[in-house]
């Protein structure tokens, strides 16, 4: 992890406005606190804040002997150095393998690169300047065109902190954040600030000016009927074991040594199972314990030591924590939260910081791959449903249950549209939906008429026609990845909270192998039955204690009634009062006070999760308009225009 910023003049070479590079540097001083290098030429300039945890290192920014390419790189490579970079007759130190690749193979070179990355390419002689982002959406990277200024950096506070784009609300990114949880991109919360989306790269060149969001990956899966049947069990679990212990072997080179995050879940027990197979000694972990009497999670992490031979560093978070935590949360990510885990893992981060870790080993990714969410099992539940040809009372099942349990109000129309916007059904509808019902509760007349006509979906970008081609679960998979992955997990739950403590996270789930040989698999592999994660279960029976594979994942980690166990500081109360919310006017002011004086009364279970869910949405949104449009809303500092 570092911070990679810049802008380029597409209709000349201008100077760079002075001061903007040294401003959008200090926004990203967190994300890289060992190094800074700045890089300026009439109409150019590019920045890196570096994060030191690879030996050998190689200064940023790299760039080959005659200086006309040089790149700036937020993360890691993990393939094997290819040919070019062992050796360039300069002497002991190679060329970096961007510049390396990108001499010989011009863009082919980003097929060939592997691992966690964005990074920014200036190429001198065809004046044109490329951005990329990897596979998967780890590392960050957004941007903005501002007249014949285009803008780009790791986290939106830099591209505000420049003074050149425009701090303006895109209510567009509020409906995604009410709708999927987060923000799989490109739509932000700001207006004309865009994500780049996973595996596509921005071509922006002077001459002719023209800037070109093109993919050079695309996620794909064998069309039903299609998939490799793996008749061999045996075979298959060893194969999936060999390409696993690589992917792990690939990130545990670092210094100071990688640390691991601990849940007690299946999935990052096995990393530090098999990364203490691969090193001969047990990685440090870390965990945190939520005080609240239903999500006390050490029992397995306490368990899962006794087997690896080190017991886990554990982080108390409680009520208050989680509370206190939201307004360092939402500068962190820039936009509203919804997820209440994402402040106990900030307070994770935090201790793994303090205590000198810099390099953590997380197993997001395997949830997405393997259908490790409940929302498949109930999905093959109400699939049984579909027992006459052409009838999806499955769909009608569904219907019933949204008004007997969670609306009478909510108008269905929108739930078809959504089915059809998403290329049919989708196990992901199931929450997404749900959370819309919420939204819908919640949102004010006026903000439903101004997004009247959005459907979220549709910014998506997904890639219907090949989805069309495969099996259902896939298309599930497949949602995941590209939705909650990356718009949820990798912003909230993984970058940013861990950026913000100056902390890099790997993921060897999301491995280009890992995921190349499970999505080439039959189905049920990925969930046989009401099981899901069949094949890493299977794994997971020959590394971890008993038991351990048997057990579901527990959707909440955090305490969503937080807001109700604790006193709320007086803040939140502001936020929530009447004057806020009719000054930013984008809640319905008479449904937050009613629910919120009374959801604590109701019984746990998936009405209650969503309507807290949303409340939490609720306060967050508040919170981010009051810092980063003019304050006013509360007692909190206003973060105001950097």
């Amino acid at each position: 992890m570092s911070g990679i910023a810049g802008l380029v003049d597409l209709s000349g070479r201008r100077p760079v406005p002075a001061g903007v590079l040294r401003r959008m540097a200090n926004a990203l001083a967190h994300r890289g606190p060992d190094a800074e290098a700045l890089f300026e030429r009439p109409g150019i300039g590019l920045i890196v804040r570096e994060l030191h945890v690879s030996e050998p290192h190689q200064s940023q920014p790299f760039t080959n002997p005659p200086q006309t390419l040089i790149a700036v790189l937020d993360g890691e490579f993990y393939g094997e150095p290819p040919a070019p970079v062992m050796a360039n007759g300069q002497g002991n130190q190679p060329p970096a393998p961007l510049i390396a690749l990108w001499e010989e193979h011009g863009e082919q070179a980003l097929e060939r690169l592997r691992g966690q990355f964005a990074f920014a390419l200036w190429d001198d002689r065809a004046e044109r300047l490329v951005l990329a982002r990897d596979r998967f959406g780890v590392c960050p990277l957004h941007w903005t065109r501002q007249g014949d200024w285009l803008l780009f950096a790791s986290e939106i506070k830099a591209l505000l902190a420049s003074r050149m784009a425009p701090d303006r609300v895109d209510l567009r990114g509020l409906h995604h954040v009410f709708t999927f949880f987060g923000l799989p991109g490109p739509v932000t919360c700001f207006e004309g600030i865009s994500s780049l989306l996973p595996g596509h790269f921005l071509d922006i060149r002077r001459n002719p000016q023209q800037v070109a969001d093109r993919a050079f990956w695309q996620m794909n899966f064998p069309d039903q009927g299609e998939e490799d049947e793996g008749a061999d069990g045996k075979a298959l679990v060893d194969e999936y074991q060999s390409v696993l212990l690589r992917a792990i072997e690939r990130r545990l080179k670092a210094h100071p040594p990688v640390v691991a995050y601990s849940s007690g879940g299946l999935d990052s027990s096995l990393l530090l199972t098999m990364a203490r197979k691969l090193r001969g000694q047990p990685r440090d972990a870390y965990t945190f314990r939520i005080v609240h009497p239903r999500l006390n999670e050490t029992s397995a992490a306490d368990l899962l030591a006794n087997h690896v031979g080190k017991a886990p560093s554990i982080t108390d978070c409680r009520p208050q924590d989680i509370l206190g935590a939201f307004p360092a949360l939402v500068q962190a990510t820039d936009s509203p939260a919804i997820e209440t885990s994402a402040a106990a893992l900030l307070h994770l981060a935090e201790t793994v910081h303090e205590r000198g870790g810099r390099v953590v080993l997380t197993g997001e990714g395997a949830d997405e791959w393997q259908a490790g969410y409940p929302w498949f099992r109930i999905e093959r539940l109400l699939n049984f449903l579909d027992v006459i040809p052409g009838v999806r009372l499955s769909r009608l099942g569904f219907r019933s249950y949204v008004r007997r349990v969670h609306s009478r109000q909510y108008p269905w129309t929108r739930a078809r549209r959504d089915y059809e916007a998403a290329g049919g059904g989708n196990a992901w509808l199931f929450p997404y939906i749900l959370l819309s019902v919420a939204q819908h509760r919640f949102f004010s007349k006026e903000l439903r008429r101004r997004l009247a006509g959005h459907v979220p979906y549709d910014d998506l970008q997904l890639p219907r026609e090949p989805m069309s081609r495969w099996s259902p679960l896939n298309r599930s998979v497949f949602m995941g990845a590209r939705v909650h992955l990356t718009g949820l997990h990798m912003i909230y739950r993984a970058d940013r909270p861990a950026a913000r403590s100056s902390i890099q996270l790997r993921f060897p789930f999301l491995d280009e192998d890992v995921y190349a040989f499970l999505a080439r698999l039959h189905p049920r592999w990925k969930m046989n039955g009401l099981r899901d994660k069949h094949l890493q279960r299977l794994l997971a029976e020959r590394w971890l204690p008993a038991g351990f594979a048997q057990g579901n994942k527990r959707l909440i980690h955090g305490p969503l009634d937080a807001f109700h166990r604790a006193e709320p500081p007086p803040w939140v109360h502001q936020l929530l009062g009447e004057e806020s919310l009719r000054k930013t006017g984008y809640f319905d002011i008479r449904a937050v006070q009613r629910w919120g004086g009374q959801v604590h009364r109701m019984e746990h279970g998936y009405a209650r999760m969503f309507i807290e869910m949303a409340l939490v949405g609720v306060i967050s949104t508040q919170l981010w308009h009051h810092y980063y449009f003019g304050g006013g809303l509360c007692e909190l500092a206003s973060a105001g225009r950097p």
